[in-house]
């Protein structure tokens, strides 16, 4: 299907009342959130400056969210708030162009990176109501990689929002990479035990706008699923709309102004060995206000092993899941399955099937 067909329509749905039909999802996706999930405020300033009390009383915090949901958010994380104010800015300035502008730097077959409408390049049925435009960011070369990419697909016009955007993703790694170091200590190994697998990696940048619905009741912005990466670090706006499914119930994570909402994905599960939890989400949509949101999916070199401690698999007694790189848990997601609440076990099987395992 192609997105550029689509995106009219979805558009055109501020105006008219009837949902089209790709885009409706069954009644047990759609139940309502009443609850806020209590999820940890988690203050970083202290760990940032090295406080021992402070890494200790967040590791503590960071490690019952994630043993129970795998969701929480944090302050004072030394990410510039004008910058994400600045991201904002020139993110609204992308997705208020023409379509047929958008359209033209639309998602390539087989590349990740893009503009999308409503994953349409991808799927034909239970369609997410947004838009996105994702782009890579890695450090590994002295290249500003996603400033050359603003200006060779968007032209001189989008230059400083590649510029703009390749500090927002550098702020993100740091801070990422920061993360890896807490979530170490809260599963009482080495700090530093993840960080060389995700120095060198790839990760992804993803702005997404989710636009009015009329009939906010039948659709999702993004439905329930788990993120197969390993860290998303997610700023929303005020407006709200991401719900967790936690207790058996779906939960709304509420704005903080100030705060960045830390998630876990499938592959940091799998480096903890399936202690800590990647939590099935969603987004809802609104039949008054647009949202937007800005995810930084940080991810491992995508040819290093993904493997969890060897001192948390002898405190197991068992490794949960086989040994396997990013690369392979990419491939699967992109090429041959819906990422949801199973990816991980289904990957898991189909490697098992398909692949020669990894010594």
């Amino acid at each position: 299907m192609d997105s550029g067909l689509l995106l009219p329509s979805l558009n055109q749905k501020i105006q008219f009342p009837k949902v089209p039909s790709n885009f409706l999802w069954p009644k047990e996706y759609l139940v309502e959130a009443h609850e806020e999930l209590q999820a940890p405020v988690v203050d970083l300033g202290g760990f940032l400056k090295g406080d021992d009390d402070a890494i200790q009383n967040a590791s503590k915090f960071i490690r019952e969210a994630c043993l129970n949901h795998g969701f929480f958010q944090v302050i004072n994380h030394g990410v510039d708030l004008c910058l994400i104010d600045q991201a904002y800015d020139h993110m609204d300035t992308f997705f208020k162009l023409p379509i047929h502008r958008k359209v033209s730097v639309s998602k390539k077959p087989g590349s990740m990176w893009g503009y999308s409408g409503a994953h349409a390049d991808r799927f034909s049925s239970k369609l997410p109501w947004k838009e996105t435009l994702s782009f890579p960011y890695h450090d590994n070369t002295s290249e500003p990689v996603v400033t050359n990419y603003f200006g060779s697909t968007l032209g001189e016009d989008f230059e400083q929002a590649g510029v703009t955007f390749q500090k927002y993703c550098k702020a993100m790694k740091e801070l990422g990479v920061k993360l890896t170091e807490l979530l170490a200590i809260s599963l009482g190994v080495n700090r530093l035990h993840y960080k060389e697998l995700f120095e060198d990696g790839c990760s992804i940048m993803r702005c997404n706008y989710y636009p009015r619905c009329h009939e906010p009741s039948l659709a999702l912005g993004t439905g329930p699923h788990c993120d197969p990466t390993s860290i998303t670090i997610l700023h929303q706006d005020q407006v709200g709309g991401l719900d967790v499914f936690a207790e058996n119930k779906w939960q709304t994570v509420q704005p903080h102004p100030h705060a960045l909402v830390v998630n876990i994905g499938d592959t940091f599960t799998a480096l903890s060995n399936g202690r800590y939890k990647s939590c099935l989400h969603r987004a809802v949509v609104n039949e008054y206000k647009e949202r937007r949101s800005m995810a930084f999916f940080l991810c491992p070199k995508e040819d290093k092993v993904v493997r969890p401690p060897e001192e948390i698999i002898r405190k197991d007694g068992t490794k949960k899941y086989p040994d396997f790189t990013w690369s392979d848990l990419l491939e699967f997601t992109q090429k041959h399955y819906r990422a949801d609440e199973d990816t991980l076990p289904n990957f898991t099987k189909w490697l098992l099937s398909s692949k020669p395992r990894v010594e």
